[in-house]
């Protein structure tokens, strides 16, 4: 199992050290450095910026959201950004959710999982350097009856194939994206609940592309927070603004994927809570709604030995890159548990 480090959002508050904590990162030997994208910063300048300023690292989209951009333009840059880096880049793809794609892009939130497929196809057959034609329900290339014609990718990616990541938590999306992915980026997950959340559902996509789960990234992303093992309550408390966004808040009450993960992982009444709470205005009591328990099961929290346990039982389901998103008020409080991740999974002996 490597490590990865999410940077999250640009604007999020800790910018100025966020170059830091990637080339701090660079040098402990994580893997990756992901950054995200929602409705404020995108994520390939970040990612520019990254590659820029570090040597070993690879850098990825966690994720490009697949209404803010035409496959192909998605192709270009991914074909640059990896010939920038010198092959150190990761394509990591999602569907956003309803009101942000809706609301912010204009793009109709239907079928994502057929969107998906056309997009994963376009962009893969693009980045070949063929002259890209394509004929889908989403997506024809080039449009009938005008005057465009096939045409190929003028960059050359670095390497022939970029690995593709999909962000996936509903059962159906990670059954298709084990069958049509390199590696699937999840969040909140759980190593006791991983299993029969994703891994079963990855693998039956990957048992229908006639592959098996060898050389597939599972790659979740976890909060850490350093601390006495006596104080694990509290650090948890770190957590719970964030966990209520996401259970309560992150799209509409009908269409929100990760109340319905919470619900699948056995908090049906406390999802149920959070959201109502949330919605209602009410932000703090969502927070005191969530369950200490699903923030200890989906979070790295303690000391380095407590950590490291935690990290041998992900390597034991099945992880194969765990990605640390580090908690702390100050760079130093960052760069803290950059070095305690290092060192947790050498403890762990699952490297």
């Amino acid at each position: 199992m490597q490590l990865g480090i999410n940077l999250g959002y640009w604007g999020a508050g800790m910018d100025g050290d966020n170059l830091a904590v990637a080339q701090e990162a660079d040098r402990l030997g994580y893997s990756v450095c992901w950054a995200a994208e929602a409705y404020g910063s995108d994520a390939a300048t970040v990612l520019t910026w990254v590659a820029a300023q570090t040597e070993r690292i690879d850098v990825g989209s966690a994720i490009f959201q697949i209404p803010a951009r035409q496959p192909a333009m998605t192709a270009m840059t991914a074909a640059t950004l990896d010939s920038l880096s010198g092959g150190r880049f990761r394509l990591g793809l999602g569907v956003s959710g309803p009101q942000v794609s809706e609301g912010w892009y204009g793009v109709k939130f239907d079928k994502p999982l057929a969107r998906t497929r056309e997009y994963v196809e376009i962009v893969r057959k693009a980045m070949t350097r063929e002259r890209l034609s394509y004929e889908g329900e989403h997506w024809t290339l080039p449009l009938p009856g005008g005057p465009g014609k096939p045409i190929k990718l003028t960059v050359h990616p670095e390497r022939e194939h970029i690995p593709l990541y999909i962000a996936a938590i509903g059962p159906k999306n990670l059954e298709q994206t084990g069958e049509i992915a390199d590696g699937a980026l999840l969040i909140f997950p759980s190593a006791e609940h991983l299993e029969d959340t994703a891994l079963n559902h990855i693998r039956a996509g990957r048992e229908k592309a006639g592959l098996t789960l060898d050389g597939f990234d599972v790659c979740p992303t976890l909060p850490l927070a350093l601390g006495d093992d006596k104080d694990v309550e509290k650090l948890a408390d770190t957590f719970r603004p964030y966990t209520a966004l996401y259970v309560g808040g992150m799209g509409s009450r009908k269409q929100n994927f990760y109340n319905q993960l919470a619900q699948r992982m056995g908090y049906e009444a406390e999802a149920a809570e959070i959201q109502d709470k949330f919605l209602a205005g009410d932000k703090t009591g969502a927070a005191a709604a969530v369950p200490h328990d699903l923030i200890d099961k989906t979070a790295l929290l303690g000391s380095v030995d407590r950590i490291a346990d935690r990290m041998k039982s992900y390597a034991e389901v099945g992880v194969t890159t765990l990605t640390l998103a580090p908690a702390g008020f100050t760079l130093d409080e960052r760069l803290a548990s950059l070095r305690a991740g290092a060192q947790a999974l050498e403890l762990a002996g699952v490297a």
